[in-house]
């Protein structure tokens, strides 16, 4: 077993704990999912102790956005997939051909596992350094926090501010295999608009839907 993870600057003293961090459930008992929890909890303080040194302005709320904006599974995949992570995951041949090493859930589970892993090998210090070697670059690039906030918070905020009643949303249907499935949805305003999306997960398909909603707007100059 290796001592380190391609892409990353940590050697582990512990190699059974890399090795624990890089196996799926689908191996059975001994997999990354404990490791998971920590490092999801490391990094969320990690993280967040850092924007609440750059910006000694911004409010709780605003604080809150940028973190979820830094620590969500999206972000968190692609920084997996960046150091190819997911050929370095152990899971049974299953989980393998039907393209698992790619699934974004399991890479970002298994890159937070890899936290939780250095952060137990080497300490606070070591897994601080590692994440900010990641994520520093996005933290400079982030956006103005109105920017940060999803289609669905921003047409609730838009259908408030007229006083109108918050949008419907409904799963149509949804098909695909148990681990590739997509979700169809609709969303419904009060006057009968509607639009419809689909996504990779309910929510995803639902955030398009408003996402469409809004370009209708601003289309119509509303």
């Amino acid at each position: 077993m290796k001592d380190s993870v391609a892409g990353i600057d940590y050697r582990f003293s512990d190699r059974r704990l890399l090795e624990e961090a890089l196996t799926h459930r689908s191996i059975g008992a001994g997999n990354y999912e404990r490791l998971e929890f920590l490092g999801d909890s490391v990094l969320s303080m990690v993280i967040s102790s850092r924007l609440f040194e750059l910006h000694p302005e911004a409010s709780e709320g605003d604080l809150t956005k940028m973190r979820a904006r830094l620590v969500r599974g999206a972000t968190l995949a692609e920084l997996a997939g960046a150091i190819e992570l997911g050929r370095a995951v152990m899971m049974d041949s299953a989980m393998m051909k039907s393209g698992g090493f790619r699934n974004t859930s399991i890479l970002a589970d298994t890159f937070e596992a890899m936290l939780g892993a250095i952060y137990l090998d080497g300490g606070l210090e070591a897994c601080r350094e590692v994440i900010l070697t990641q994520f520093e670059p996005l933290i400079e690039a982030m956006p103005a926090v109105e920017q940060l906030k999803d289609p669905k918070t921003k047409l609730q905020e838009w259908l408030q501010a007229r006083g109108r009643p918050l949008p419907l949303y409904a799963l149509e249907f949804e098909e695909g295999a148990a681990h590739a499935k997509t979700f169809y949805v609709s969303c419904v305003l009060d006057d009968g608009t509607r639009a419809e999306a689909e996504g990779s997960s309910r929510s995803a398909a639902e955030q398009s839907a408003a996402a469409r909603l809004l370009d209708g707007f601003r289309e119509q100059g509303e």
